[in-house]
């Protein structure tokens, strides 16, 4: 069984320099309230997954940009139902939530079995949303289409990073021993330490409560010590491949846009009442990325 084990780019924020005057004291909710509808875009349906079991549907957004070809193979598993009916068989308390084949015994069909690890990508043409705080684990820190990401200037590569609610792909030891038959989730603190050690393929955008609430396993690291605990999967769809009408309707605050900036640093500088003393600063994973259902249109009077 698989098991969790210099080229410049766009730099779209800017921030505020020395001597200039004070933005107006914002909070996030102040920020949310004002953004402009094109501040919000829709999911790709064809980069979209709906895991579906009894306690309801977990909506997951995948990223090609940092992992092309697991994207591809998990769409065509997706697309011959490999999924349906496997089960969540790893719930590790502030850390990972995993399905997948425990047995080991399903087949892949067309779709590769194992692949090369996609742990990092060049950076050139990657637009990186900055960060303005130093980062423990990376040069820079920031967000690319609004996913959390790194990169390093010196050796001209960027990364997926390990964030709450990111989708990666289990592997064994070696580099390319996973492929996306087993997957999981960060359900708990960000653990960093598995930045460019796995392939991230995506992140939950709705659903998340539903994976953090399952009963804890309490075999080491997390598994279900029998299968009857292991939590069943109805099924894994892509959205593009459900009715228009059977699609949930979200819609995610884009991360290239001046209202994005100014949510940052709304949680850089806390101004709720309830706050004595603001951080000043932010790290990657504690950056909320919004996500609200889409507005009904207004009626024409």
């Amino acid at each position: 069984m698989r098991v969790l084990t210099a080229v410049a780019l766009t730099v779209l924020v800017f921030w505020p320099t020395v001597g200039l005057p004070a933005a107006p004291a914002r909070t996030m909710a102040d920020v949310l309230a004002a953004a402009k509808a094109d501040d919000w875009r829709e999911l790709d349906p064809n980069n979209t997954l709906y895991l579906e079991f009894a306690a309801g549907r977990v909506v997951i957004e995948l990223s090609p940009d940092f992992a092309p070809r697991h994207v591809d193979n998990i769409r065509i598993l997706v697309r011959a139902h490999f999924f349906d009916g496997l089960a969540i068989n790893r719930v590790q308390d502030n850390y990972v939530v995993q399905w997948g084949d425990a047995d080991g015994r399903r087949s892949v069909g067309t779709a590769k079995k194992t692949l090369p690890g996609e742990f990092t990508r060049p950076a050139a043409g990657l637009p990186l949303v900055v960060l303005p705080d130093p980062d423990t684990y990376a040069p820079q820190t920031g967000f690319v289409r609004g996913f959390p990401a790194a990169r390093d200037s010196a050796t001209g590569t960027a990364w997926a990073v390990h964030c709450y609610g990111v989708v990666g792909v289990g592997r064994d030891n070696a580099a390319d021993s996973g492929g996306g038959t087993e997957l999981y989730v960060v359900s708990g603190h960000a653990p960093r330490h598995l930045d460019r050690n796995i392939t991230v393929v995506g992140r939950v955008v709705a659903g998340m409560e539903l994976l953090a609430a399952l009963p804890r396993g309490s075999a080491a690291m997390g598994f279900y010590e029998k299968p009857e605990q292991r939590v069943p999967i109805s099924r894994i769809r892509v959205a593009a491949d459900v009715p228009e009408a059977e699609r949930s309707k979200l819609q995610l605050l884009r991360t290239d846009t001046p209202t994005f900036m100014d949510l940052i640093e709304s949680r850089r500088n806390r101004r709720e009442e309830w706050f004595k003393v603001p951080a000043g600063r932010i790290e990657v994973c504690n950056v909320p990325l919004p996500v609200r259902t889409k507005p009904e249109p207004k009626k024409q009077e």
